[in-house]
């Protein structure tokens, strides 16, 4: 080497080092002999171009032949190890287009079964999952809709709730009298109890069937709410009632729990049931009449309102504002079902709700203004509308709201 092949300094024959910058002339490569089997590999390189041709030519990967690093050619194809086999795990269901009719048999699910949202060929199991690619599914609770004739109920998991807690039930029956009565139960399941899913839905059910029970019989509706709250208490308590050995495992766990709101409408009565923060409004036909709060919360903001301690505002903006004081379940301090019946002057909605809706429309001429205005004749587009505010809000709760028109629709009527 004449210089240094890291700082092209002069070099003399018999260093071994670069005398400037230290390098190991030991350590560089020498020059292949020409025609040697290591000589500098002579790369194909691509044909010159007239710049002033457009289009640019097209050229394909295979009009320059690539080479490896000693000369050789590449193989013409990527070499796998371990090639798939037929007997390889399988996602897709058979194409309808080419399958025969026992391949589509084959693929049918049977009747009850449920097939994967991801896969869409796996069943899935009780659990909740795909039984082919193990994709968890959807739970049916995380959204729920239902329309009634006259009332019309929606109830979404939220943004920030890893589960539906809340749940509903709507209905109609019919009066002696041959009139209909149209019933929603809202309950929304308290996060920090054990199963507050399961409260929920075994307090809605139970009082829905009570009501359907003392109804029909000529029972006043206001008295039929208050069998209807005794009898979904004692559904929620019931859930309590676990083997001492699943207690002893899980000892520090409490009873499960929810709050409770319900609405009874008739063609003369408005009739409202109640336990813990979960609301009902009126919200009249003609927007230039009041909207009214027909419940009263069980928190400990409305009991320091009510002592006459706090402001309606000093008290819900402090952090204790939404701890309730009132609840369904084993370990509530006594059962105090909550009543009010009311003989509205015009027509108009009643909308029973979840805080996960009236934290987003506090008062009710909030709530007014978010309810569209032909809410008696569309119930379910604005439960939906009402649902789709607190989601914009930021969904930070279960979110469940029932909207019942007031008088009831004779073309209402039904049996549930």
């Amino acid at each position: 080497m004449s210089v240094c092949p890291s700082c092209e300094e002069p070099l003399e024959e018999a260093d071994r080092f670069c005398g400037a910058c230290g390098y190991d002339l030991s350590a560089a490569p020498r020059a292949a002999e020409p025609g040697s089997p290591d000589a500098s590999v002579e790369w194909p390189a691509a044909p010159d171009l007239d710049s002033s041709d457009l289009p640019a030519p097209v050229h394909l990967p295979t009009d320059l032949q690539g080479t490896d690093s000693g000369g050789s050619e590449l193989p013409a194809a990527v070499r796998f190890d371990d090639p798939p086999s037929d007997d390889g795990f399988r996602i897709a269901a058979p194409d309808p287009r080419t399958a025969t009719p026992e391949q589509l048999d084959a693929a049918t699910p049977p009747a009850g079964t449920k097939l994967c949202v991801a896969c869409r060929a796996g069943h899935v199991d009780p659990d909740g999952y795909c039984e082919n690619c193990g994709h968890a599914q959807p739970r049916e609770r995380d959204h729920m809709e239902q329309e009634l004739g006259a009332v019309a109920a929606v109830s979404d998991r939220g943004l920030r709730h890893h589960r539906n807690e809340d749940f509903f039930t709507i209905s109609s029956a019919a009066l002696p009298d041959g009139s209909a009565a149209v019933v929603a139960v809202v309950c929304d399941g308290v996060s920090s109890a054990t199963r507050p899913d399961d409260a929920s839905l075994a307090a809605s059910r139970a009082a829905t069937e009570a009501l359907h029970e003392a109804l029909p019989r000529g029972t006043h509706p206001q008295q039929a709410m208050h069998e209807s709250i005794v009898a979904a208490a004692e559904a929620v308590n019931a859930l309590a009632d676990e083997p001492e050995t699943a207690r002893e495992h899980k000892p520090h766990q409490n009873s499960p729990a929810c709050t409770f709101v319900a609405s009874v409408v008739t063609k003369e009565l408005l009739i409202v049931g109640w336990i813990g923060d979960s609301r009902a409004y009126w919200v009249p036909d003609d927007r230039e009449a009041p909207a009214a709060r027909l419940t009263e919360d069980d928190s400990w903001a409305a009991q320091m309102v009510a002592a006459g301690l706090m402001s309606e505002a000093e008290a819900y903006a402090d952090e204790r504002a939404h701890a309730i004081t009132g609840w369904l379940g084993a370990d509530a301090y006594e059962l105090e079902p909550h009543t009010a019946s009311f003989k509205p002057d015009r027509p108009g909605v009643v909308v029973v709700c979840t805080d996960g809706l009236w934290n987003y429309a506090e008062s009710a001429d909030e709530m007014a203004r978010v309810l569209p205005a032909d809410a008696a004749r569309n119930p379910l587009h604005s439960a939906q509308v009402l649902v789709g505010h607190a989601l914009d809000g930021g969904g930070h709760d279960n979110v469940t709201v029932a909207v019942l028109p007031f008088p009831v629709p004779q073309s209402g009527a039904g049996s549930a």
